[in-house]
């Protein structure tokens, strides 16, 4: 399976005890293809580890580090044109054998796809779909991500309900496969967001060129979750809710005005959920992230215009045309399989 020229492309930062657990799995498990850790200025003992127990491994150092998004950029900048795909990777996740090559079949056999994802467990509990991607990515009509095998903070154990293949709205960057040339197109991640949610929003702006976006759940993998940020830990809260503003901002198609308002006003609702329940932390962060997204209307506004200028024709499937807050909070529907399937057709 090595006709294309594939390059698994780690970004590591401070995770030594991750690449001393799971690299040498990868390597055995992806033979033919180039692994590549690209470090982005890691304080521990990360590169001379590397240097001395996989010299065989490329290496790419970063000048800087600008986190999960600028690393990524800066790192394939450095490759580009080697490789037709890249797999962009997580230090801390577990691959499994013969994870990688259902993932170029489909790609191959799907002319039209620009990039797919595996199957995702979580590590520490593998019966179950983990929280960053599980069995594929979509939104609902206020831009809320939600998965196939979980919902909010709601897990699913895995009993193969969601193992076909499917269309969906955006994959994961703990581990997803991407054409090289889709990529760089889009200029890559988008580095105002520093790390969370900027593979959504690469995934859209690419959707918004009628690209098309799969799970293949052949493939499976088994990502820790965490490693760099805790989900629990307050600036998680900042990077999700700012992030989540400016890529509405960017891509949504209609009245801006209307629709920002109207997911402030929600997020004001997280903030108070926060404030009610003693975690004064996450409530500030909200508040933070409300202020730098004001900070940088007139730089939006100049992406938003860009976008729209190269846009074609948008390929919504993966859209959830219904709330994902009124099924889980008021319906109380916890599982994928339970939404209104009528709910993600085209109009």
């Amino acid at each position: 399976m090595s006709e294309s020229r594939t390059a698994i492309v780690i970004l590591n930062w401070n995770g030594k005890s991750y690449l001393e657990q799971f690299l040498p799995k990868l390597i055995e498990y992806s033979p033919g293809h180039e692994v590549i850790v690209a470090d982005n200025c890691s304080t521990d003992d990360s590169v001379p580890f590397l240097r001395r127990q996989f010299p065989d491994t490329r290496l790419i150092t970063n000048e800087i580090n600008g986190g999960f998004a600028r690393g990524y950029n800066d790192a394939l900048k450095v490759i580009q044109g080697e490789f037709d795909y890249y797999v962009l990777i997580n230090s801390d996740v577990e691959v499994t054998e013969n994870w990688l090559d259902p993932l170029l079949i489909f790609m191959r056999e799907r002319k039209g796809a620009a990039g797919v994802q595996p199957k995702v467990r979580a590590f520490h509990n593998k019966d179950y779909f983990e929280h960053a991607g599980a069995s594929g990515g979509f939104i609902d009509k206020n831009y809320y991500p939600f998965c196939r095998g979980r919902i909010f903070d709601h897990l699913e154990r895995d009993e193969g309900q969601y193992d076909q293949a499917k269309e969906i709205f955006w994959t994961t960057g703990a581990c997803m496969l991407i054409k090289a040339n889709v990529f760089h197109e889009l200029n890559g991640f988008d580095e105002d967001f520093f790390a969370h949610m900027e593979e959504i929003d690469l995934c859209w702006r690419a959707k918004k060129k009628n690209h098309s976006f799969y799970v293949e759940p052949k493939s499976l993998v088994y990502h820790v979750g965490g490693g760099t940020l805790n989900y629990e830990n307050p600036g998680k809260t900042f990077l999700n809710f700012r992030n989540n503003l400016f890529m509405i901002h960017k891509n949504h198609r209609g009245n801006l005005f209307f629709k920002m308002t109207k997911r402030l006003f929600l997020d004001g609702l997280a903030a108070f959920k926060y404030l009610i329940g003693f975690k004064f932390k996450h409530f500030g962060a909200v508040f933070r992230a409300h202020m730098a997204y004001y900070r940088k209307l007139g730089t939006l506004n100049t992406k938003r215009k860009m976008i729209r200028k190269s846009s074609t024709e948008f390929n919504d499937i993966g859209l959830y045309r219904g709330s994902i807050i009124w099924a889980y909070y008021f319906k109380r529907i916890k599982s994928f399989g339970a939404l209104n399937k009528r709910l993600f057709q085209r109009n």
